[in-house]
């Protein structure tokens, strides 16, 4: 035995650190990913966000970000792409992982590549030691031309 097992248990603030990559974290967190990457800055354009939820941990910087977002394609300006795009940052380096797919999709592909990319989200938040839980949003419906009504005289 340690001198520090014959304390008894660890203290809870005990700091623990272990060893990961990027490969490793794409392999457990982004398997079904469109697309994934690594980098030193993000590629999200802020002003494309339509939702950002973003957890820090206490003390180095590292963080997990899940952003919805819509672009278009470059030259296709009739092809709109939406992407969830999970960030997770430890030290420097970042890793990156798409869900993405063209906006008319069919709406059981939107629930499965929000699905998808929320459980990433969850699972990656555990990395910096936080929970996540779910909550309800309404969606209003969208605004279409109001349909003329017949008037009988």
């Amino acid at each position: 035995m340690t001198n520090d097992e014959d304390a008894g248990e660890p203290d809870w603030e005990t700091p623990l650190s272990l060893s990961t990559t990027p490969a490793l974290l794409i392999h457990a967190l982004m398997g079904s990913a469109s697309a994934v990457h690594t980098g030193w800055a993000s590629c999200v354009d802020e002003t494309l966000a339509l939702s950002n939820v973003l957890a820090m941990d206490d003390s180095a910087g590292n963080y997990v970000r899940l952003v919805e977002q819509e672009f278009v394609e470059d030259g296709k300006p009739d092809q709109v792409w939406h992407d969830w795009t999970l960030e997770v940052r430890i030290g420097s380096v970042l890793t990156t992982g798409h869900w993405q797919l063209e906006a008319g999709a069919h709406p059981s592909d939107w629930d499965w590549n929000a699905r998808e990319a929320r459980r990433a989200f969850e699972r990656a938040c555990v990395l910096i030691g936080r929970r996540v839980r779910e909550t309800l949003a309404v969606e209003e419906p969208e605004r279409a031309d109001p349909i003329p009504r017949a008037s009988r005289h």
